[in-house]
């Protein structure tokens, strides 16, 4: 209610000034706020992930101390059962080494595997065999010598090793900082000093009959621990920086490397495990690992044990980096491993006091009594197992003694050493501050983790310095980039102006000020190219721009006035060689650039406008910007930019992005691919900018782009599209490569835009068949293709959600797919004929994703036959039709469809194919319910097509689940699924049958209709053939040749005086000076659209909005006001007598200004704030500044002069061409659909034979069950292809359903770090400054104030 109340006080106030105070409010021009639930979610997920850390981290350490415990010598178990305990050990030291080789060898097979340096690999797996023989002599040969305490406490000195680098790494940066490494490696020490006193008072005290022999065993424990903590040497090297070449190089093949190294630490642990108890101890009977069903107790515990172990050490490891990635790294990292071996006694402890009933303590007065009644309770089945031999372990050590009790002290003594020793080794980690994506590389050393001291491992393993990470340990900032959004257009409504310029301003807002520095450090401008922009008016013969552009202009101002409440400030209109460009300056200071395309002067369509701007903004700009002796300075450097500043425009050099960008390199230099209706939100780029950070090796990043519209194919469209998201493009992004990144919302990096291969590539112009198809029918996915083979990865980001139309109509969505589909094809052919030299060169893609792609296009390709082949089990199910006369009778329809295909024109067949999909539509609505009834008559779903309607319904389901905002898609499924013969079967024949046809087929004007475009438009003023007559004013054209003179801008108001104080001399070399630009026929149009801002009711509305920005201080607020209130009366009475949408004359504005100065110069002296006078005075010229007319820079137009003679004139062919290219297409086209045709009617026709010979004869036959559980007498019968294709289609969608459920985990967390780091709009607080300075931090110095603005 508040909101509506709001709105219509505005309203009202608008309302005093103009007749027409409504206007346009596009939905999400509101400010984003943080919402509430999302930061409570961000929480809640912290805390579950912090409670998994501890929760899995002490089950992990518990579980490894039990079986240490039971498979020592001094256990009470039997010897058959310890040796089952001691193999469950191994297992659990085996387990995470078997995880890193799968995951290696799914690296290495799906990603890339390079050759490794075989000394850097030796040297590699050497220390890794060193670390395995450690720990293998730690874990299976001195802790089960040891009791269960010391075997606890023993672990925290594996970190003495890392200490020790530590000490080395601070003396060389830091050396205050020593004093941690320094206090752990002390306490480390003194914690082996007193475990050895402590065994040499056992042995002294005769406890638990202590031999000699312990004192080996706790010197083999010291040097295994030594052993140990050489597995994360690598840490303190990285951090300081040490033999970068060794490790860079093994980053390249450190997925080889952990191949071998795993099943060289397996053998060392086996090797470890023989040799000591096979042949040293020879305690292995190897005929008592045949259990019978008497051990089923152990085999539980065992088991039961193990699996604990092994789950909660890889489940502690996921969680510790997920903790890390959503930027909770105190409180659900650093928290819970430092805490678990405290929790792990308490817990023990709380065990032993709660239980110690169950083992009859209390009945004992002293605990050497407890102690020695554990035996006799070793007997008894009623004993807890695991709770007995923990006791009988803690009765190892000096509690029970009968002489001195006190050495318990010490052991307590002993772990508070060595828990605060490696507390203080990894205390780095409480301070690592994580951006807000990261790799995993990027925050640990290693992939591996060590099961069997799972807290320190993760401590240990994570990175003292964490690139490209604000922290106190790196100095290393996040580096800024520049991302130039590029926008085309092509014929595109108001409506979808209106959504690509919504969400332009929205990214303006979020960005703020770009001479501020902003928390995600990018730098951004916006370009729009418009293609067929002109046109020649009937009447006058005149050039000017069309309706489409119009309506852009007019959308531009709507948009501004909503996001700002005025009317754009600054506009500069500049003729080109393609046409013209608008310049304009966004409220907060960011630039919005309009290039306006004239076909006759360049070639038009998408590809060439995306060819445009990559030789603009990567070519043009980025030589100037490594060459700034080559930037043409204007005549006036006060116009050549607008920047926004303390609510003023301040005209500095208008290569204000190109001076940053000297400091930003190629590779930190983004392309934003949008279309003309794109609809986005500032975090859907942001996110995709976090992937191109996070890996070097992507060259683009894409979103999950969602459908708008209504009707029925917008529905089929929203499922499709849902569809290939969620599953389609999530498995190429996790087993290789996105093959398309759609060019209505993309981020492509410069760096590889710029490859060999690829840009200069991308200009090619088609002249052969084949090319037509390829590079002109789908550009975006071409420029992928070209990505892809040189190397580039291509990555999907769901979080990342753009809206955009999609067609409505049936003929706009055939035209569409009709284009897309052969490209798509011919893309993919290209890059699997090129797949071995692609594998070599791009480390995403792997021989297995060729083969995996390979199987998606046999798929695609075999597509129409399975469709004839869904269709004739419809009619068997619906008509009771035998299988043969099915077939023939379901190839009738798509065999008629090629026919008219090859005979009739274009708009016929798609009239045919809407009616056929209309009965094909009734077809699969009866087949679906004939399938579910046939299921109820068989009494079972268990069969072949029941099972795979059911899974297929169940894992979209689940997929739509895990989906939650997009969940509403679900309910098109079923539309989608009764179109599928319309979209797999006739669109593929419409498809290739009109290959020949390489016109776009969307958004294409009738010649009545552009005829209709051209006429009711502005004509010239002096056109005898117009409605009136009228010869423009003396005044005008004065007004008119002012603003063409680039050099005056802000100053040509008030120099009328000076001008007629001067002489003719004077004045005439002035003139030639500056030199008039000339203006073409569609410059004045234009510009008087823009004057609109100088009307009465426009020119007080933004009059108050300048000086409530300027000062927008609350400080200022009272004065603020007051000037509001006291100049808004002054313009009411200076033009009472002017009416509402009247353009104010030169004279008028100059007379305005004078007084609005003087009166603003009277309140601020009254309140005592001179020091404002600048700020004010700058807000009322900014209010009465005119849009100008200027001249590009003589570089630049040089620059688009040559581009366009290269690359981009005009296509002119001739009609000799054009007949051989259609004669080259229609072959083409025969190839592709006899190729086709032979393949799917091979497929069907074998379908017919088995189906014609008999299920008796040739089927496999399948055990019938009911729900229930039974078996039916007969089986089922099942033809062999049909069978295979129906596990092959469901082993694919397995696959991809896998790939999904990965691809959310990490989407999700990607999500959470990204709310942590979301922006909160709130008000600026600026203090007050006696006049203005801007500095430049990035030029060397170079401070320009406000007198240096003066004109």
């Amino acid at each position: 209610m508040e909101e509506l109340k709001e709105r219509g006080r505005k309203r009202e106030t608008r309302h005093r000034d103009t007749w027409d105070p409504f206007q346009l409010n596009p939905i999400g021009a509101e400010k984003e706020q943080k919402r509430r639930c999302f930061q409570l979610a961000q929480y809640l997920v912290a805390v579950i992930v912090g409670l998994a850390v501890w929760t899995s981290a002490v089950v992990s350490k518990g579980s490894l101390l039990v079986l240490s415990t039971l498979s020592s010598d001094y256990s009470m178990r039997s010897q058959k059962d310890k040796q089952f305990y001691m193999l469950m050990l191994v297992f659990s030291l085996v387990c995470p080494n078997f995880l890193v080789f799968l995951k290696s060898l799914w690296r290495c097979g799906f990603k890339s595997c390079v050759t490794p340096n075989m000394k850097t690999m030796g040297s590699i797996c050497a220390i890794e065999c060193l670390v395995s023989l450690g720990t293998s002599i730690l874990v299976l040969i001195v802790m089960p010598q040891f009791d269960v305490l010391t075997n606890l406490f023993i672990t925290g000195g594996v970190c003495i090793v890392s200490s020790v680098l530590q000490i080395v790494f601070r003396l060389q940066r830091e050396a205050w900082k020593i004093v941690f490494p320094v206090c752990s490696l002390v306490l480390v020490l003194a914690g082996y000093c007193l475990l050895a006193v402590d065994y040499y008072v056992r042995v002294d005290s005769f406890v638990d009959n202590q031999k000699n022999d312990c004192f080996i065993y706790v010197g083999v424990g010291i040097f295994a621990s030594i052993l140990v903590s050489l597995c994360w040497w690598e840490n303190p090297v990285q951090a300081a920086n040490s033999m970068q070449e060794v490790l860079s190089e093994l980053d390249g093949f450190r997925d080889f490397v952990f191949v071998i190294s795993s099943i060289l630490r397996i053998l060392v642990i086996g090797g470890v495990y023989l040799l000591y108890h096979a042949v040293i101890q020879n305690n292995i009977v190897w005929d008592d690992f045949n259990m019978t069903g008497d051990d089923g107790g152990v085999l539980e515990i065992g088991l039961g044990l193990f699996f604990l172990q092994a789950f909660c050490s890889a489940a502690c490891h996921w969680f510790g980096v997920v903790a890390c990635k959503i930027h909770s790294v105190k409180m659900s990292f650093a928290l819970p491993l430092t805490s678990t071996g405290p929790t792990v006694l308490i817990v023990g402890l709380i065990l032993f006091l709660t239980q110690a009933k169950e083992l009859n303590g209390h009945k004992y007065t002293s605990i050497m009594e407890f102690c020695d009644s554990l035996v006799y309770m070793s007997h008894k089945n009623t004993t807890p197992v695991v709770l007995l031999e923990i006791t009988r372990s803690i009765c190892r050590t000096s509690l029970n003694s009968s002489y001195l009790q006190w050495p318990f002290s010490m052991l307590a003594l002993e772990g508070a050493c060595m828990w605060l020793g490696f507390v203080s080794c990894t205390y780095y980690v409480w301070k690592i501050k994580v951006q807000r994506i990261e790799r995993t590389s990027q925050l640990f050393v290693r992939r591996l983790y060590e099961s069997s001291f799972i807290d320190l491992s993760l401590l240990l393993n994570t990175k003292m310095k964490v690139a490209r990470a604000r922290n106190q340990e790196s100095h290393d900032d996040i580096e800024n980039c520049v991302i130039y959004l590029c926008a085309t257009m092509w014929h595109e409504t108001y409506d979808e102006m209106l959504k690509i310029l919504t969400s332009m301003f929205r990214l303006d807002r979020y960005r703020g000020d770009p001479k501020e520095e902003h928390k995600d450090c990018f730098d951004f401008e916006c370009h729009i190219y418009v293609d067929d922009s002109f046109m020649k008016e009937k009447c006058s013969g005149k050039r000017l721009v069309n309706e489409y552009v119009n309506d852009l202009i007019n959308v531009i101002i709507e948009v501004y006035r909503v996001f700002t409440n005025k009317e754009p400030d600054d506009v500069s209109i500049i003729e080109t060689p393609y046409g013209g460009r608008l310049m304009c300056i966004m409220p907060e200071g960011n630039m919005l650039y309009i290039h306006l395309k004239d076909k006759a002067l360049i070639r038009n369509k998408k590809r060439w406008s995306q060819i445009m701007y990559l030789y603009y903004l990567l070519g043009y700009k980025g030589y100037i910007v490594k060459n700034p002796q080559k930037i043409q300075r204007q005549n006036n450097p006060c116009r050549a930019s607008l920047i926004s500043l303390d609510g003023e425009s301040f005209l500095l050099p208008q290569y204000d992005n190109d001076t940053k960008r000297k400091y930003i390199s190629d590779e930190n230099t983004y392309i934003m691919a949008l279309d003309g209706d794109t609809d986005f939100q500032p975090k859907a780029l942001i996110l995709l900018v976090d992937r191109l950070r996070m890996y070097a090796n992507v060259g683009a990043a894409c979103g999950r782009i969602h459908p708008t519209g209504m009707g029925p194919m917008v529905w089929y469209q929203k499922f499709e599209y849902a569809v290939g998201h969620w599953l389609q493009k999530t498995s190429e992004h996790v087993f290789g490569s996105v093959l398309c990144s759609p060019g209505c919302f993309s981020l492509f990096r410069g760096s590889a835009l710029m490859d060999d291969n690829v840009m200069k590539r991308y200009t090619t112009t088609a002249t052969r068949a084949s090319e037509y198809v390829q590079y002109d029918q789908g550009e975006d996915r071409w420029l992928c293709t070209l990505l892809l083979m040189q190397g580039w990865r291509v990555e999907y980001n769901a979080a990342s959600d753009a809206y955009t139309n999609s067609p409505q109509e049936f003929k706009e969505f055939y035209n569409q797919r009709r284009r897309w589909g052969p490209s798509t094809l011919a893309n993919t052919l290209d890059l699997l004929a090129s797949g071995a030299e692609t594998v070599k060169r791009n480390t995403s893609i792997s021989h297995l994703y060729i083969f995996y792609q390979m199987f998606t296009v046999g798929s695609s390709i075999l597509g129409p036959a399975s469709v004839t082949l869904m269709i004739a089990g419809a009619f068997q199910f619906v008509f009771k039709m035998a299988g043969t006369l099915s077939i023939l009778v379901s190839c009738i329809p798509p065999t008629f469809y090629i026919i008219i295909c090859f005979v009739t024109k274009s708009n016929t067949q798609i009239t045919i194919a809407a009616i056929m999909s209309v009965f094909y539509a009734f077809l699969m609505t009866a087949s679906f319910f004939s399938i579910i009834g046939d299921m109820v008559m068989q009494g079972t779903f268990l069969t072949p097509t029941g099972v795979f309607l059911v899974s297929m319904t169940v894992m979209y389901l689940v997929t739509a689940i895990l989906h939650p905002e997009e969940f509403g898609m679900i309910i098109y499924g079923l539309m989608y699924f009764i179109c599928i013969p319309s979209g797999y079967l006739l669109l593929t024949i419409y498809s290739l049958v009109n290959m020949h046809v390489v016109s776009w087929g969307t958004r294409e004007s009738k010649a009545e209709v552009e005829d209709k475009k051209t006429q009711n438009v502005l004509c010239d003023k002096k056109c005898k053939l117009c409605c009136w007559d009228m010869n423009v004013s003396g005044d005008s054209l004065r007004k008119e040749k002012l603003s063409q003179t680039p050099s005056e801008d802000y100053d040509y108001y008030d120099d009328d005086d000076e001008d007629a104080n001067d002489d003719d001399d004077h004045y005439i070399d002035y003139q030639e000076e500056t030199e008039v630009v000339p203006a073409s026929d569609w410059v004045q149009p234009v510009k008087e659209e823009f004057l609109k801002k100088l009307t009465y009711a426009n020119l007080k509305r933004n009059l108050q909005e300048h000086i409530r920005y300027a000062l927008r201080n609350k400080h200022q607020d009272d004065v603020c006001e007051e000037l509001v209130l006291m100049l808004t009366d002054t313009v009411a009475g200076e033009l009472s007598g002017v009416g509402p949408e009247d353009i104010l004359t030169d004279g008028q504005l100059e007379e305005l200004q004078q007084t609005l100065s003087e009166q603003a110069r009277r309140i601020l002296k009254t309140n005592r704030m001179e020091r404002l006078e600048r700020r004010v005075k700058r807000a009322i010229e900014k209010t009465l500044i005119a849009p100008q007319v200027q001249r590009l820079d003589e570089a630049e137009n040089d620059f688009w002069i040559k581009l366009i003679d290269r690359y981009l004139t005009p296509i002119v062919d001739t009609k000799a061409h054009l007949d051989e290219v259609t004669k080259e297409l229609k072959s083409l086209r025969n190839k592709a659909v006899f190729l086709y045709f032979i393949i799917n009617v091979l497929w069907v026709v074998a379908t017919f034979f088995l189906q014609a010979i008999g299920n008796d004869v040739l089927s496999i036959r399948i055990p019938k069950f009911y729900p229930n559980g039974t078996q039916a007498e007969e089986d089922l019968k099942v033809e062999p292809l049909s069978l295979m294709f129906l596990l092959s289609f469901a082993v694919l969608l397995l696959i991809q359903f896998m790939a999904m459920l990965y691809h959310r985990i990490y989407t999700l967390i990607h999500v959470v770090s990204y709310r942590s780091t979301e922006k909160d709009y709130k008000e600026r607080e600026d203090e007050d400054d006696d006049g203005m300075i801007i500095e430049n931090h990035i030029s060397n110095g170079l401070v320009i104030t406000g007198e240096d603005l003066q004109m």
